[in-house]
């Protein structure tokens, strides 16, 4: 996801996103304001960890918009 869509869909991630990295705060949330490197910043902030770091967790997270498959894709893959 780019820095873009993350933006327009902050309101809706801001939730996934405490859940995942639940030491982040409310005012951090507010700071970051969907813009992906400040998010980056502040993960790497509250668990002092390497920025490189911060980012492999990112990218690794898991976004709710990217788990939404239809009923036709779950069958599929099942069959598969």
């Amino acid at each position: 996801m780019n820095s873009d869509e993350m933006r327009g869909k902050w309101n809706q991630l801001k939730g996934s996103v405490k859940q995942q990295w639940g030491k982040l705060t409310d005012d951090d949330l507010a700071t970051i304001d969907g813009q992906r490197d400040k998010l980056v910043g502040k993960i790497q902030e509250r668990y002092g960890i390497a920025r490189e770091e911060a980012e492999r967790q990112l990218n690794q997270w898991k976004m709710p918009q990217h788990e939404e498959v239809t009923h036709e894709e779950v069958t599929r893959r099942k069959v598969s």
